[in-house]
């Protein structure tokens, strides 16, 4: 006879493979996306920015599998061009975004009052602005586009690391295991990297699979409204832009930068959902 236990986990195991077939699935997208990206220009090399009027709107052919735009641009190289701007943005952003917002949260949970309470205004002043209208600022303030995008969007990103992170230190720095571990005269890096880290870890890569999908959508939604990225540069949201005009002649051409972001950022929402702690 089965034992309860085991037939509890036997049992159990089928309600997880949803949550792995959904992961697994997100990262072959993914995989997909990133070898787009870097292998494109070394299968079919073209300059993204090379205008030839003679092939506006042409289809496929050699030098271009995925046709040309409205000036004669390869559509292959300024889709691979854009992907690896958006992820290289984005990365660089949630990257930033998580070592901020994970030490001042470790800190604000370790020291606890003055520096929690200062720290907690901080991100509370953070959120008081809505996240594009913050990038917009930034945008402005700061020349280069593709630094301002980084900056603004780390400063939008790193409040959701420091909340989630404060919390959870707070409640671990309170666990018997830990408690043991000040006592036995174990130091910050001892106690972070045994007992806080494992716990912080899982919470992390969700949350940068999201981040890095928002950032994307803001680049893209800024430049769909011609606020973003300046032409000629190839990102997503700006080629739609300037392919709109032209859905009529050219559908599949304006199809590309939306399937492109629309399965990037499936691919990371699908990360970040099927995970489980």
């Amino acid at each position: 006879m089965m034992h309860p236990a085991e037939a509890f986990i036997f049992d159990a195991q089928p309600l997880r493979a949803p949550g792995q077939m959904r992961r697994w699935l997100g990262y072959a997208l993914l995989g997909a996306v990133i070898a787009l990206a870097l292998l494109a220009p070394l299968l079919f090399p073209a300059d993204p920015l090379r205008q030839s009027l003679r092939h506006a709107l042409a289809g496929p052919d050699a030098a271009a599998p995925l046709g040309y735009d409205h000036l004669g641009r390869s559509l292959l190289a300024r889709l691979a061009a854009g992907l690896r701007l958006s992820l290289a943005i984005a990365l660089s952003a949630v990257t930033t975004a998580a070592v901020l917002g994970v030490a001042l949260g470790v800190l604000a949970a370790w020291r606890g009052g003055w520096m929690d309470r200062a720290a907690t205004l901080l991100a509370d002043s953070f959120l008081a602005l809505p996240g594009l209208l913050m990038v917009l600022i930034v945008t402005a303030v700061v020349p280069q586009t593709a630094v301002a995008f980084w900056i603004g969007l780390s400063l939008v990103l790193w409040i959701e690391y420091f909340r989630l992170s404060r919390a959870l230190v707070t409640r671990l720095l309170a666990a018997p295991a830990v408690q043991a571990s000040r006592l036995l005269g174990f130091g910050p890096i001892y106690i972070f990297r045994r007992h806080l880290w494992p716990a912080l870890a899982p919470m992390l890569l969700t949350l940068a699979a999201f981040g890095t999908a928002t950032s994307i959508m803001m680049i893209a939604a800024l430049g769909f409204v011609s606020v973003g990225m300046r032409p000629p540069a190839p990102e997503l949201g700006l080629m739609m832009v300037e392919l709109l005009p032209y859905y009529r002649e050219a559908p599949l051409a304006l199809m590309q930068p939306v399937a492109a972001m629309f399965l990037t950022v499936l691919s990371l929402n699908l990360i970040a959902g099927g995970r489980r702690p």
